[in-house]
């Protein structure tokens, strides 16, 4: 960019110089901005525009003051017969799809720049927020082990860090796990590869299995590949994991840096569960989704346990949807997915059981919409022939797929532009919130509460508002960094929002809050014993893996 930016300089006059070089740097500087894909309305378009995206009134004085050097940034016909048509014209080149996005407006847009501080309001249902860490890069996953003698809490940092974290919020000075030098991410903001995903085998207490969702580059053909990975804890320290015990379960190529899916858990089937994306780009330019024989842009249902002097790294479940068809995978087990990140295995009510085990994810949209999704074996959730509830391009299978399950629930880009899923609140400490699905969104910071409506099968969304200092106080908090991450759940049940103000993989800015409700509190006393039970029942039947004092 720099040299391009001096070599236009040399061909004008020292006049021209002087009057147009700060625009020149800013516009050919778009090139590294981080939302180049909008400023150019490649997403929207799958393809780029010949000019980046100018807001209209920054455009006109750009026009009437440099026109002369627009031919040196491009030689697209369509810029230069619109140059030659007037700065009408130009400004109609050089526009932007989505506003949000045009220069220099998205400079100070509070949506994009992270510095929303959520309108606060004392509403009847607004929430409060307890800081439990800090000073992390990129925190994307918060985990805790059913019935862990220790009660840790597992938090993840994109760049291949998990930390362990104590309830208290004191934290142990030694990883859990580190593998940044296996890890390919970037400190680009909004960079999408890293360390993305980690699950507990359900018998992790008694066989210390654990797996990892990250990207690697693979050296034999410098290709961007994600990567499923088992490993085990060490055998002398249970709260470090043994880098020697590495084996790979599964990989996929990625055509493309983005949309590369990160959620993998354990289904209470037993089985593993791995979301991949769409392979990236915009607008699945390959037709990934709706294409059986890849595993971009599905969901994959695996086995694991299988006997450790077996061949097979993993089996398929016998009752796999698509098993033995000849024109699918047999690990998928969804399909018609776009970029899916974050899912919830709902635990369930506490009381009843009802809903245990249901799969709830929210799928990253396209230009338009942003979607929730109940995942069922063999459902194909559209992509891309449908974005949300509407038709995407001109694909004439729109509405007449196989096997077609549509969102529960979908919100358009004037609400949100990136979906963050959530989870079900099954705990007890709010009990306002019990069987609410707590989402957010990473663009606007906006927090909402799905709830259902059994009786005719319906979902309502809402806005949750963060209270003020008034009401929050004596350590709660109504603000928070606005770049939802991610959400995790404790053994308790209690939700967690993962945050920063910079998703950059090298900036400590980010934070983890629980959410709190602070006017309907639950009654300890009954959370205490409702939290024995589940512990009681949740005791692992043989000794743990290793003694090892923490």
């Amino acid at each position: 960019v720099q040299e391009n930016y001096e070599h236009i300089l040399r061909q004008v006059d020292q006049g021209t110089r002087a009057r147009c070089r700060d625009y020149l740097k800013s516009i050919l500087c778009l090139e590294c901005n981080p939302y180049v894909a909008h400023l150019y309305s490649y997403e929207e378009t799958l393809q780029k525009k010949p000019f980046p995206g100018l807001c209209r009134g920054y455009c006109g004085t750009f026009y009437q003051q440099c026109k002369i050097i627009i031919p040196f940034i491009t030689a697209n016909p369509a810029v230069i017969s619109a140059i030659d048509d007037g700065e009408s014209a130009f400004c109609k080149v050089a526009e932007v799809i989505d506003l949000d996005y045009c220069y220099p407006d998205l400079l100070t847009n509070p949506t994009l720049t992270g510095e929303i501080l959520n309108s606060q309001s004392n509403d009847d249902d607004c929430l409060c927020l307890e800081q439990f860490a800090d000073q992390l890069r990129n925190p994307l996953l918060f985990l805790a082990i059913p019935g862990d003698r220790l009660k840790r809490i597992f938090i993840a940092e994109q760049i291949g860090v998990v930390h362990i974290y104590y309830k208290d919020g004191t934290k142990r000075q030694t990883p859990f796990l580190d593998i940044t030098d296996l890890v390919l991410t970037s400190a680009y903001i909004g960079d999408e590869r890293g360390f993305l995903g980690m699950a507990f085998h359900p018998n992790y207490l008694t066989n210390g299995k654990l797996y990892v969702f990250y990207t690697i580059r693979r050296p034999s053909d410098n290709s961007h590949v994600t990567r499923i990975s088992q490993f085990l804890v060490s055998s002398e320290d249970e709260n470090r994991v043994d880098r020697n015990s590495h084996k790979t379960i599964l990989e996929q190529k990625q055509p493309y840096y983005n949309h590369n899916g990160g959620v993998i858990f354990f289904g209470k089937d037993g089985y593993l569960y791995i979301f991949k994306g769409d392979g990236g780009a915009g607008g699945d330019p390959q037709h990934y989704g709706q294409n059986l024989n890849t595993f971009l842009g599905k969901a994959l249902r695996i086995d694991v346990d299988v006997p450790e002097d077996s061949v097979q790294i993993y089996r398929v479940p016998p009752d796999n949807p698509f098993l033995n068809r000849p024109d699918a995978l047999d690990e998928i087990y969804a399909y018609g997915i776009r970029n899916i990140w974050r899912c919830d295995v709902d635990e369930g009510d506490p009381e009843t059981g009802a809903d245990a085990g249901r799969i709830i994810c929210g799928d990253v949209g396209q230009n338009r919409y942003e979607e929730i999704d109940i995942i069922e074996k063999g459902g194909n959730y559209g992509w891309k022939t449908r974005e949300g509830n509407e038709c995407f391009g001109s694909d004439p299978r729109c509405g007449r797929l196989t096997d077609e399950v549509m969102p529960i629930y979908v919100y358009n880009h004037t609400v949100g532009k990136s979906i963050t899923g959530g989870h079900v609140y099954r705990g007890c400490l709010s009990p306002s919130l019990s069987g609410k699905y707590i989402y957010g969104d990473f663009i606007t910071g906006r927090v909402f509460k799905l709830t259902e409506h059994k009786s005719n099968n319906t979902w309502t969304s809402k806005q949750v508002k963060m209270c003020g200092n008034d009401i929050c106080f004596n350590g709660l908090t109504g603000s928070y960094p606005p770049n939802i991450l991610s959400f995790g759940e404790d053994e308790d049940g209690e939700i967690y929002m993962l945050t920063t103000n910079i998703a950059s993989t090298t900036s400590p800015n980010g934070k983890v809050y629980k959410i709190v409700d602070p006017r309907r509190r639950g009654d300890p006393a009954k959370c205490r014993s409702n939290k024995l039970k589940r512990e009681a029942s949740t005791i692992p039947t043989t000794e743990p893996i290793t003694t090892t004092n923490q």
